[in-house]
């Protein structure tokens, strides 16, 4: 029996694409890198090759996809959440949870979640995978890192209100966010000193004031602050003009303002290998950046390329963390 640690795969949406887009990349790297799906087998595509293991060890070995099968207990349609499936759903994370906390598993990869589904039929009380990943890390502040060969972009505020930006955006929300995308930076990516571009909140960052005070009075503070401990910050720096090929060769990471200023630069250069990363976790997580995709769920035509890419960033991390 191999001792190879898995990276796990937790099923997500049944009626997504997740089960499709999983089967996909075991195909594409179930050989090299090993991995551990946890759901209902009768969820994956039809014709599906895959070996029923028992624990996480037995995935190496497996010459089939290997899965942890749980019973969903009723019918899967593509393209139609069934409540129903909720409580497999947050039962397949947590068990994914467990196995990477004691070691049985190199880290985990989450296939996108439904969240109406789950709050109908399970009463499922957080906004969102990170939130209850965090949760069962007994972590209080995680961060969201969006990540490709090309750029990785990190959101202060995430799922606020454009609005409500300027009263969710910080001294200690900033500072925090700095300071764990830098240590993981370390971590995680292997860069001993990292270097990060931050973001203005207003446009030209503010313009000495005259756009906007955040940058003169709250960002600029905590910047020096850090910067005063050795850390390697430049900014704050107009939004508009950081993301072209000569301003992305200065940083390892840009951390934005809020939500669509990281968002939209890491989706415009490429869409379909992003990877959600969220960081601040004692284990390695990522995820493909795109949802459920019922429209297409079920008809072959999903594309694997971010959860493809997901398992490789997840390996890459874990390697660096070993």
């Amino acid at each position: 029996m191999s001792v190879a640690k898995p990276i796990v795969i937790s099923c997500g949406e049944p009626a997504g694409i997740g089960p499709e887009i999983a089967y996909q990349a075991w195909e594409a790297l179930g050989r090299d890198i090993p991995l551990l799906w946890i759901g209902d087998p009768r969820h994956l595509p039809k014709g599906a090759d895959y070996q029923v293991v028992t624990d996480p060890s037995e995935a190496a070995d497996a010459t089939a996809m290997p899965v942890l099968a749980h019973d969903f207990g009723s019918e899967n349609i593509a393209g139609k959440p069934n409540p129903a499936h909720a409580k497999g759903v947050i039962a397949a994370i947590a068990e994914g949870v467990k196995y990477v906390q004691n070691g049985a598993a190199r880290a985990i990869c989450t296939a996108p979640i439904h969240k109406a589904a789950l709050i109908d039929g399970a009463n499922f009380a957080y906004p969102g995978h990170t939130e209850y990943l965090a949760a069962l890390a007994e972590v209080n502040r995680v961060v969201m890192m969006l990540a490709s060969d090309m750029l990785r972009v990190v959101p202060v505020t995430i799922h606020t209100a454009l609005a409500n930006v300027p009263t969710a955006l910080t001294a200690s929300l900033l500072t925090d966010t700095l300071l764990i995308t830098h240590a993981a930076m370390r971590r995680d990516f292997g860069i001993k000193a990292p270097r990060i571009a931050v973001a203005g909140l207003n446009p030209h960052a503010g313009e000495d004031g005259k756009m906007g005070m955040e940058e003169i009075e709250m960002i600029t503070p905590v910047l020096d602050a850090l910067r005063a401990q050795g850390m390697n910050i430049s900014g704050p720096l107009s939004a508009d003009t950081m993301f072209h090929p000569a301003a992305r060769a200065r940083y390892d990471v840009a951390v934005c303002m809020y939500h669509d200023q990281a968002l939209i630069p890491i989706k415009t250069l490429d869409f379909s290998g992003g990877v959600n990363v969220t960081l601040g976790l004692p284990f390695v997580r990522t995820s493909p950046d795109h949802g459920t995709a019922f429209d297409i769920a079920g008809q072959g035509i999903a594309d694997a390329t971010s959860m493809i890419a997901a398992i490789r960033m997840a390996d890459t991390m874990a390697k660096a963390r070993a």
